[in-house]
C-alpha cells in the first residue's frame, strides 16, 4: 500500500494538448475528463506550466470532471505577449475571452499562486463566470493581518531575479528554488517534476521575459476592493509551512470574500496540490460538493 506521506507522485507524461486564439492572442491547454467543466491556472514561478503544476492532481479530478488546465499567458507554450496596463485585468479579460472560445459558459476554478490571483479578479470582474474558487497560496493584497509580508510581498520575484541572475539558469538553482519556496520536504520532490520545471525555464522567450523583470507582465495590483465583489464560494487551500505567506493571511482573504472558507495543509509548502495531491483532491472535491448544499 502506498500513501501520499511517503513519496509525491510526479506529473507523468502529459497528454496531448491543444492551442486556441482568443482576444488576439493563443493559449495553450489540456482537455481531459468530462463532468462539470473545471479550469485549472497554475503559479507563476520560473519553468511553472498547466502539466507541471496540476499534472499529479489531474488524474484524481478527472475521474466526474471536465478539465481544462490552461498554461497562463507569458508561461509554458502559451503566447509570451508583453502585457501593458493592469496586469489582473489583462489576464482576467484574456481567460473570459478563452473561455468564450471552448464554448465554457460557467466554470469551477482550482488554481495556484499566480493563477488564484488571475480567478480572484476573473471573479469580481464576470461573476457570472464562475460557479466556485478554489485558491492556493494567492497573494491578491500587498498587506497582512499580523506582520509585514515577507520581503515586502517581493520574494517570489526576487526568486525569479535570482534564478534568471548570474550564470542564468541550471538545474540545481532549480532543485533549490523549489525545495526552499515551494515544496516542504525536499526529499519528496521526482527528479521528473525537477526536470520538467528545468526545462521549461530554459525556453529563449521565457528567458527573454525574465531579462526585462517586471516590465513585460503588466503593472501589480491590489485586489482589495474586488475581494467584497467574490460572490462565488471561495476555498482558500494553505500548507501550514508556506514559504511566501503564512496561515493568517488567507484567514483574513477568507473574511474578505463573503463565501470565504479556508483550509490549512500540515507538512506541504506552497504546492499543496504536486505535494499531497491525493489529500488536495479529498479537501477539495468536498468542497465542491458541499457548495450545492445549504
Amino acid at each position: 500500500m502506498t500513501t501520499d506521506k511517503l513519496t509525491s507522485p510526479a506529473a507523468g507524461p502529459a497528454p496531448e494538448s491543444r492551442f486556441a486564439k482568443a482576444d488576439g492572442v493563443e493559449y495553450h491547454y489540456y482537455d481531459i475528463g468530462s463532468g462539470p467543466d473545471t479550469i485549472f491556472l497554475h503559479g507563476g514561478g520560473p519553468g511553472c506550466t498547466a502539466w507541471s503544476d496540476f499534472g499529479p492532481v489531474a488524474p484524481y479530478f478527472a475521474r466526474d470532471r471536465h478539465l481544462y488546465l490552461i498554461d497562463i499567458l507569458q508561461y509554458g507554450k502559451s503566447e509570451k505577449c508583453r502585457i501593458t496596463g493592469p496586469m489582473w485585468d489583462f489576464h482576467a479579460t484574456k481567460t473570459v475571452a478563452l473561455m468564450d472560445e471552448l464554448g465554457i459558459e460557467k466554470a469551477d476554478f482550482v488554481c495556484n499562486s499566480w493563477g488564484g490571483t488571475i480567478a480572484l479578479n476573473l471573479a469580481a470582474k464576470y461573476p457570472d463566470r464562475v460557479r466556485s474558487l478554489v485558491i492556493t497560496g494567492s497573494m491578491p493584497v500587498f498587506y497582512g493581518p499580523l506582520a509585514p509580508l515577507p520581503e515586502r510581498g517581493h520574494r517570489g520575484r526576487t526568486a525569479r531575479d535570482v534564478y534568471y541572475g548570474g550564470e542564468g539558469p541550471t538545474r540545481e538553482k532549480m532543485r533549490t528554488l523549489i525545495t526552499k519556496l515551494e515544496w516542504y520536504d525536499a526529499d519528496r520532490l521526482p527528479d521528473e517534476t525537477l526536470d520538467l520545471r528545468y526545462e521549461q525555464s530554459l525556453d529563449p522567450e521565457e528567458r527573454a521575459l525574465a531579462a526585462m523583470s517586471d516590465s513585460p507582465r503588466g503593472e501589480w495590483q491590489d485586489l482589495t476592493a474586488e475581494l467584497g465583489l467574490v460572490e462565488a464560494p471561495t476555498l482558500f487551500m494553505w500548507g501550514r509551512e508556506d514559504a511566501f505567506l503564512t496561515p493568517d493571511y488567507p484567514m483574513m482573504l477568507a473574511r474578505m470574500v463573503k463565501r470565504g472558507n479556508l483550509h490549512v495543509m500540515e507538512h506541504v509548502s506552497h504546492h499543496l496540490q504536486e505535494e499531497r495531491p491525493g489529500a488536495y483532491h479529498a479537501v477539495v472535491d468536498g468542497f465542491l460538493t458541499s457548495i450545492d448544499h445549504p
